[in-house]
């Protein structure tokens, strides 16, 4: 049976929405008779009606590319209903051109917000599915999102890297890894390249206690050390605030980041040479690892499946070793933080790693 199928990535770009991509269109050919459209910037080309048919040799040699071959763009969720200045109705635009498109179901590639808008959509009527992505792994329902193996990839090479500048000037390092919510990349990057501290936004940190954890490797002789810190990260009393209260103390304080904070803080206290490092979207760039090719292939080929057998209004994911999929309205609007007692949280503490509480 004929299937017209729409893709769209949305949100922030990272490794493997290609390879996503890639993996429903090869396995949607190989399954049934399928059309499939691209449409354009995400949910901005959904609602502005920017999409072409694609030929089967654009799906060729893009496995390893990362980025995304369809372009992205952010279109926050709590705006979806909010007419604006243009009075564009935006929902109703994007089912007009889902129609318009003639489309029999949309696949939806990206994090929390992007499965927002698809549960809107499914809500509305339309065939959804969405693939999870995002170097945060935050979303509900499953255990990875493809993207974090990359990025953990890459922020642990810079903490690799770091160590030995580190060790030849005998300065305190504090990486500042991506992370506003969750601190799973830093957690997980942090453990991998022998961080001596790790802060997530999750467990709210004292600066006497990361002070102390700087001193007592310096007492004990060792020429350097090395913070991870989510770029989330609060202490004690910013966990207290408000996020509006948190987010206009942030602005207002003298430095950058918490990070440049943290370093400060550190020279002031200790008197020990301290620069903050920002890899930003290195994190998120580049070609996808071997891991988030499998995965993200393994997800592509999931929807696929799923279409062949109209199944829509669900979310994939990893439970395990097994590709499953859940319901969007189960998935949407859900985070998955760091608990306070994750095994790999235990594992770090018994290392002796700090976490600032």
């Amino acid at each position: 049976m004929k299937r017209r199928i729409g893709i769209l990535t949305s949100g922030g770009d990272c490794p493997g929405l290609n390879a996503a991509i890639r993996g429903v269109a090869r396995a949607a050919y190989a399954m049934c008779d399928a059309e499939i459209i691209g449409i354009q910037d995400g949910y901005r080309g959904l609602i502005q009606g920017e999409w072409r048919e694609m030929a089967r040799k654009e799906f060729s040699g893009i496995l390893t590319l990362g980025g995304t071959i369809l372009g992205a763009s952010r279109q926050p969720f709590r705006d979806m209903r909010v007419i604006g200045e243009d009075n564009v109705d935006k929902v109703k635009a994007m089912v007009k051109n889902y129609e318009k498109m003639r489309l029999d179901c949309l696949v939806t590639l990206g994090g929390n917000g992007t499965h927002k808008t698809a549960n809107l959509l499914s809500q509305e009527g339309l065939n959804v599915i969405g693939l999870p992505k995002t170097i945060d792994n935050d979303i509900w329902r499953t255990d990875v999102t493809f993207g974090f193996h990359t990025a953990v990839d890459i922020a642990t090479e810079v903490i690799d890297r770091i160590h030995t500048t580190a060790a030849s000037h005998g300065r305190t390092m504090v990486i500042e890894i991506m992370g506003n919510k969750v601190g799973w990349l830093t957690l997980y990057a942090g453990l991998a390249g022998g961080a001596d501290v790790l802060l997530l936004p999750e467990i709210p940190y004292r600066i006497e206690k990361v002070l102390e954890a700087v001193d007592r490797r310096v007492s004990a002789g060792k020429a350097f050390s090395i913070l991870a810190v989510a770029e989330g990260a609060m202490d004690e009393n910013e966990a207290d605030m408000k996020k509006k209260r948190r987010q206009e103390a942030r602005a207002s304080m003298p430095w950058q980041s918490v990070s440049h904070r943290i370093a400060a803080q550190i020279e002031e206290h200790i008197g020990v040479e301290s620069r903050v490092v920002v890899p930003g979207h290195i994190q998120r760039g580049g070609s996808p690892s071997a891991y988030d090719r499998v995965l993200s292939t393994r997800f592509g080929v999931h929807a696929a499946e799923l279409i062949r057998g109209n199944v829509y209004g669900v979310a994939v994911g990893l439970r395990g070793e097994e590709v499953i999929n859940s319901p969007l309205d189960e998935v949407a609007g859900k985070t998955k933080f760091v608990p306070a007692d994750h095994q790999i949280v235990k594992a770090a503490r018994q290392m002796g790693i700090g976490f600032g509480d």
